[in-house]
């Protein structure tokens, strides 16, 4: 990235015929180089230096080098070739004499050098409105209610609410008011259980002390239970876990537990996160197999799995109920089908349904990401129904 940055700093200049606009050009790219710097300098010394800088700053290095630097690269492997050819064609031909100067605007600029200083802007201008986009969602989440008939459900059990809070990634872009609006609503909705389904913090053991602050606050009738995310486990895996069980918060790792709703035992089993990088698909589907037989097949069960996958394991073996998060709604979505959930889960938001299973996907209530794009920040709300 940071090679990257030089490259596009070097063009962008190139296009500036004036002075000022190219230390403008410098000191907007200076900022940005610097600010993945010391963001790259505290992950690695695990300083947490980001908590110094302003929002703003941090959430404008993540656009331009996730989204800006991506779309320049892209339109950069588009026009080197068609730029080559020009070039090939204007070398083939006799120079021959300019019977006209560059016409010139009022201003003094030429229509090309208008054209060049707006095509170095706009990517640092792009940069600057989508985080103001990003920083005005951060502080904002929806409560997306669903309704499952389940044909199995116990006729006690008909009507039962569970909160579901996936991804709060407690740090460097979730904190302060949306956190306690997001504990005042969980408390609100009076839900017979609340679900938490990983990623905790975002990934400094720092956050860790205030995230299960923030847990303990939440209030479901019947009790309250967590499972580990991906994120959880950045800094240092065993103490987040270690921290976490010395907490007193009910905390699945590959285990179950029995929890009586409404004087019926609901079976809870909370899935770990599978740490295999090559072939996660089938680690993960044999972390189910394994978990399953801790499975009492007189109780009404829930599979509580961080990575959405996990469902085909749970859709085979007939569980009934399966709640993830992990995959932000997809984040960036062109419409409900087109964008980075379909390009990279099966499953990415909302209900799915194989056979009598059905799978709720969480978009996350927390960001690791400032922006979201056609995929909202949520905390869900379920109503259980037992099906006719």
């Amino acid at each position: 990235m940071l090679a990257l940055d030089a490259i596009w700093w070097w063009l962008l200049a190139r296009l500036l015929a004036r002075q000022d606009w190219r230390i403008a050009l410098g000191i907007f790219m200076g900022a940005q180089i610097i600010g993945l710097i010391w963001l790259i300098s505290s992950r690695l010394l695990r300083a947490d230096w980001d908590r110094w800088l302003p929002k703003f700053a941090v959430s404008a290095v993540f656009i331009w080098h996730f989204i800006v630097l991506g779309l320049l690269v892209l339109i950069g492997a588009v026009l080197v070739p068609i730029l080559l050819v020009k070039t090939t064609v204007r070398w083939s031909k006799q120079d021959q004499p300019s019977l006209h100067a560059p016409a010139r605007e009022p201003n003094g600029w030429s229509r090309r050098e208008f054209l060049q200083t707006a095509a170095a802007f706009v990517p640092p201008l792009l940069t600057l409105g989508l985080t103001g986009v990003a920083l005005g969602q951060l502080n904002h989440f929806r409560v997306r209610r669903f309704v499952l008939p389940i044909r199995d459900l116990p006729s006690d059990l008909d009507g039962i609410t569970i909160a579901h809070v996936s991804d709060m990634h407690v740090g460097r872009f979730t904190n302060g008011k949306v956190l306690r609006k997001l504990v005042d609503t969980v408390n609100e909705l009076r839900a017979d259980l609340v679900l938490v389904t990983g990623d905790l913090i975002n990934d400094a053991l720092a956050d860790l002390d205030h995230g299960i602050e923030l847990v303990r606050a939440m209030q479901g009738r019947f009790g309250l239970y967590m499972i580990e995310g991906n994120h959880d486990l950045i800094e240092n895996g065993a103490e987040f876990e270690r921290r976490v069980k010395l907490s007193g918060i009910p905390f699945l790792l590959d285990q179950s537990a029995i929890v009586e709703v409404r004087g019926l035992p609901v079976q809870l089993l909370g899935l770990s996160w599978t740490r295999a990088r090559e072939n996660r698909d089938a680690a993960i589907a044999q972390s189910v197999h394994a978990l399953l037989e801790q499975r009492r097949a007189d109780l009404f069960p829930i599979l509580l799995a961080h990575h959405p996958h996990a469902f085909d394991a749970a859709a085979e073996a007939k569980l009934p109920l399966i709640l993830s998060g992990h995959t932000h709604g997809g984040q960036l979505m062109l419409n409900e089908k087109l964008g980075c959930g379909p390009a990279i889960f099966r499953y990415w938001s909302g209900l799915y349904t194989r056979g009598e299973s059905q799978l709720i996907v969480s978009n996350g209530v927390g960001n690791w990401f400032p922006l979201r794009v056609n995929a909202p920040a949520e905390l869900i709300h379920l109503t259980l129904r037992r099906a006719n």
